[in-house]
């Protein structure tokens, strides 16, 4: 049986997966030389197309460089959120958390890098971004924390805390990996060691937490 794909079906796929490998090729330029150090030639050269046709895509670097920003920020948004689990035990929200974080870490490492950037600047494109999106998120799954603590499921920590020292120590393997592997005498972070980090991570911060199965 011939299946017939619809002319404007796969003009769109294509139009996605062009707009995939420019993104990817941004977050790398943008995470090795900086928002002032990249340039929309150089984005297009590692795309492999010309830089008008990037232009068609993405018409400044501004825009190029927003998007990726929020993109990185959505990925987070969708996959990490305390309230979604709403019913599990900490221990098993915990775990998918800390897995969950190590993954952005280990499949968009450029991405980090270029919040993390972003961040440190003050973060001049995002805050606004950052004050929509993510702090509602962030609210819920600190009251959340909260009634675990009032519940007697894990030690009364401070929960916005718990947040902040997951995503340093998950986000480390992405945004300063170089450092990493130096001290760990490796050319490139592997599978395993990311599969190693995780289990320390959780570990460490289920101890913490003292968090009850």
């Amino acid at each position: 049986m011939n299946i017939k794909i619809n002319p404007k079906s796969k003009k769109s796929l294509n139009r996605q997966i062009l707009e995939s490998r420019i993104l990817r090729s941004a977050e790398f330029i943008f995470a090795t030389k900086g928002f002032s150090g990249a340039s929309m030639e150089s984005i297009a050269e590692m795309a492999k197309i010309s830089k008008q046709n990037l232009i068609y895509y993405f018409p400044n670097k501004e825009q190029l460089y927003k998007k990726v920003l929020e993109e990185i920020l959505n990925i987070w948004i969708e996959k990490l959120s305390f309230f979604e689990t709403l019913g599990a035990t900490p221990d098993a929200v915990i775990r998918q958390y800390v897995h969950e974080k190590m993954q952005i870490s280990r499949m968009y490492p450029n991405s980090s890098k270029v919040f993390a950037h972003e961040i440190i600047s003050g973060a001049p494109v995002l805050k606004d971004y950052l004050k929509t999106h993510l702090k509602p998120q962030f609210d819920r799954d600190v009251k959340l924390v909260k009634s675990w603590i009032n519940k007697g499921l894990i030690a009364p920590v401070a929960p916005e805390s718990l947040f902040f020292t997951i995503w340093a120590t998950t986000q480390t393997y992405a945004d300063f990996s170089t450092q990493i592997e130096i001290l760990l005498d490796k050319k490139r972070l592997e599978d395993d060691d990311f599969d190693q980090a995780e289990a320390n991570i959780t570990d460490f911060v289920l101890r913490a937490i003292g968090a009850k199965k």
